[in-house]
C-alpha cells in the first residue's frame, strides 16, 4: 500500500465535493490534524473511518486503498467483455436447444411410425427395429443432455476434437 497515494486520493475527494480540511474533520469526528496527516501519508485513517470515507465519497474502499478511482474504461470494458460472454452462451445455447429440438422431433416421428407399423402388423420387420431404434436412442440422448453431466460431455468431446 502507497501511503502516499492513497493521501493525495483523499485529498482529491475533498476538494471534489469542495470540502476544507476543518469540514471534513468535523464530517468523521477527527481533528484538523489528523486529516492533515491522512493527506500527506503519514497516517492512514482507521477502518471504520474508511468505510464511512468510502459511504461518504462513493467510492469502494478497494478504491481508497488503492489511492485511484476504478477507471471507467476498465469499466466500460469489463462490461463489454461480460455481454460478449453472454451473448456467445446465449448463442451457445439456442445451439444446444435447436439440436435437442431436432432429436425431440425425431424420436417422435420415430415413435409415430413405430405405432403405425404396430397397428398394421409390420412392427417385427426391419422398419420396425429401426423405428424403436431411434425412439429409444433418441430417449436416451434426451435423458443424457439435459442431465447434470451434459456439460461434462460438452467438454469431453471438445477436448477430444481439440476445439478448446
Amino acid at each position: 500500500m502507497n501511503q502516499i497515494k492513497i493521501g493525495v486520493f483523499i485529498k482529491e475527494l475533498r476538494k471534489e465535493k469542495g470540502l476544507t480540511q476543518e469540514q471534513l474533520a468535523e464530517q468523521f469526528n477527527v481533528s484538523r490534524r489528523t486529516v492533515s496527516r491522512w493527506e500527506t501519508g503519514s497516517n492512514l485513517p482507521e477502518l471504520d473511518i474508511l468505510i464511512e470515507m468510502a459511504d461518504y465519497y462513493e467510492v469502494g474502499i478497494r478504491e481508497l486503498l488503492n489511492g485511484e478511482r476504478k477507471s471507467e474504461d476498465m469499466s466500460k470494458e469489463l462490461e463489454e467483455t461480460v455481454l460478449k460472454v453472454a451473448e456467445y452462451s446465449n448463442e451457445d445455447k439456442i445451439k444446444v436447444t435447436k439440436r435437442m429440438h431436432l432429436l425431440f422431433i425425431g424420436g417422435a416421428v420415430a415413435a409415430i411410425l413405430y405405432l403405425v407399423l404396430v397397428f398394421t402388423d409390420h412392427a417385427d420387420n426391419f422398419w420396425g427395429g429401426l423405428c424403436l431404434g431411434i425412439q429409444s436412442g433418441m430417449m436416451i440422448v434426451g435423458l443424457v443432455m439435459t442431465s447434470k453431466y451434459a456439460a461434462k460431455i460438452r467438454a469431453c468431446k471438445m477436448r477430444v476434437l481439440n476445439r478448446q
